[in-house]
């Protein structure tokens, strides 16, 4: 049955070919692996360790665009049921893209669909605007949606609004809005804002807005220094938490009345052909031990430093990184091997 729908998937797309004159589809995949070691952890050879398959298609025309992508795992990796293991085949990316040319450097697009931003481009850290602060790993940059979003490109700007939902009945969720810049010279800069406008139209909810900014400058060639600046605030707001409809999305440590200002600085350092990236990056968060309760010790400042080889149709990635205290030493590993 999971078979089926994968193919019945991939048929969709071939089916859409009439969307525009210019259109190419293309079968995408790849093997990743990965692997996690605190030094700490004394009980395990690891900390953690996966293997899956990402396999989709993607179309692409004048006018309209698609991609469907299925995420597979093995049953050592997959569902854990009444002791058991079961293989585990995921619908992780999804999404359809109307296009309307408005002018020489004008574009006007919606988008529907579940997909993942890549807002960062840390290798550990940030992406403040729809992470929780805890959530920190190797490349653990991008997030989901449920969502339909209008695009405005003109010129150097790239205007995303969105609106998402977290549930079947569109009763919680929240407002994303994302503004590009990329110049004629090496800088990059974005904004964005996210607020859990939808919660309260059904619910009765504490609302919480998110700010950030992130930007990129390149000296020369992988000489790049960059970074983000976040700041949350949830509304000082007199509500019942015990009546029926309270929801709170948000993590407890988003308290009412307070704010909080997470960033980041990176830096990229050329490796003169050894490497295709090497980066070093600090981060600060004011009383990060308020952050998770399962690490009460938690330094404020944590790091990370991070290499990059591509080999071939392969690539690697690589980190040492603090965990709970700037002393504690963990070690990322990720291999992904591209089959088209």
């Amino acid at each position: 049955m999971k078979l089926k729908f994968l193919i019945s998937s991939l048929l969709v797309l071939l089916g859409t070919s009439f969307a525009g004159d210019n259109y190419s589809l293309n079968l995408k995949g790849n093997v990743q692996t990965q692997a996690t070691k605190s030094i700490e952890d004394e009980d395990n050879n690891l900390s953690s360790l996966w293997l899956r398959a990402n396999l989709g298609a993607e179309y692409k025309s004048d006018a309209f665009d698609a991609l469907v992508m299925m995420r597979i795992f093995a049953p050592e990796f997959g569902n854990n049921i009444d002791g058991k293991n079961y293989d585990k085949i995921l619908a992780d990316l999804y999404w359809v893209n109307y296009k309307w040319k408005l002018g020489e450097s004008t574009l006007l697009n919606f988008k529907l669909g579940h997909w993942k931003t890549d807002w960062s481009q840390s290798t550990h850290f940030g992406t403040y605007i729809d992470k929780d602060l805890s959530a920190r790993g190797l490349w653990m940059r991008d997030q989901a949606h449920n969502a339909m979003e209008l695009g405005f490109k003109h010129g150097l700007s790239q205007l995303n609004v969105m609106l998402a939902t977290s549930d079947n009945k569109a009763n919680t969720g929240y407002v994303r809005v994302e503004e590009s810049l990329k110049f004629t010279f090496p800088l990059e800069m974005k904004f964005a804002y996210r607020t859990n406008a939808i919660d309260v139209v059904q619910n009765t909810s504490y609302i919480t807005h998110r700010v950030a900014t992130y930007a990129s400058f390149s000296i020369i060639p992988n000489l790049r220094l960059y970074g983000e600046l976040a700041c949350f605030y949830t509304q000082d707001e007199d509500l019942v938490e015990t009546v029926p409809n309270f929801v709170r999305k948000d993590p407890s440590y988003l308290k009412p009345g307070e704010a909080w200002l997470p960033f980041y600085v990176g830096l990229e350092i050329p490796t003169f052909g050894v490497l295709d990236n090497f980066l070093f990056e600090v981060e600060y968060i004011k009383d990060r031990d308020e952050v998770s309760a399962k690490q009460p010790n938690a330094s404020e400042l944590a790091w990370t430093a991070a290499l990059v080889k591509k080999l071939g149709k392969s690539k690697l990635q690589f980190s040492v990184y603090s965990e709970e205290e700037l002393n504690d030493i963990g070690l990322a590993f990720r291999l992904t091997s591209t089959i088209r």
